[in-house]
């Protein structure tokens, strides 16, 4: 099975213009400090959070106390929006990366907005059907993916979240990400993922511009991802 595409759709992001305005309007400003937490797994379930600015990660911890980063989300991205849905605590933690700009929507807010919008209930379930197909693909790589499987389908992701073609079909990773980070997306060891990209840097797979990761050949990174 090939590397699938991981959506970047959020709820709202079908909707036409004005109403995700509209909504947005309702919301309150919400700052983080680089490194603080948002919400932990457990916590109430009592809303979402649209991202104006900034970079944070999803993460969930290990019963040995490890941390497995599940996404790493900018600008644009929704954060535990299926709290608003169906009210249950948060699957997981977030915290901030970097200092970070967000608005929050109350769950009490987005129904009242359902109630005097109903079609966005067909958006919402077009969206969830395209999540659910996300996580059987996230499922299959954690599986059967070998670690350079499981380290190239990070890299795809955030080139796919945060990507910039910077010509010769070459992609630039506007986000500095560490090895430790990609190693808890990959789901590996650090020492595991260092050898993997100085393995592709030496092969001209990958580079490192300014403290950037940049994919020379995505092709070859795919087939690397292929399951």
């Amino acid at each position: 099975m090939a590397h699938s595409k991981l959506s970047a759709a959020h709820l709202f992001s079908h909707l036409p213009e004005e109403l995700t305005k509209g909504l947005f309007a309702r919301s309150r400003p919400v700052k983080l400090a680089p490194e603080q937490v948002l919400f932990l797994a457990g916590d109430p379930g009592d809303g979402c959070y649209h991202v104006g600015k900034g970079l944070l990660k999803v993460s969930v911890a290990s019963p040995a106390g490890g941390e497995r980063i599940l996404a790493i989300l900018g600008p644009g991205a929704l954060i535990g929006e299926l709290a608003i849905i169906d009210g249950q605590p948060r699957s997981a933690s977030v915290s901030s990366i970097r200092e970070s700009e967000l608005n929050f929507i109350s769950r009490a807010v987005y129904e009242e907005f359902v109630r005097e919008h109903p079609e966005t209930n067909r958006h919402i379930l077009t969206l969830l059907a395209q999540r659910l197909r996300d996580t059987n693909s996230i499922v299959a790589a954690a599986s059967f993916l070998s670690i350079k499987g499981r380290v190239a389908l990070a890299l795809l992701y955030l080139a796919e979240a945060f990507g910039q073609d910077v010509g010769d079909k070459r992609i630039l990773i506007r986000q500095k990400i560490s090895q430790s980070d990609v190693a808890a997306m990959a789901g590996v060891a650090r020492e595991n993922v260092s050898r993997t990209l100085n393995e592709w840097i030496r092969q001209k797979l990958l580079s490192r511009v300014s403290s950037y990761y940049c994919i020379e050949n995505k092709k070859k990174l795919e087939s690397e991802a292929e399951i």
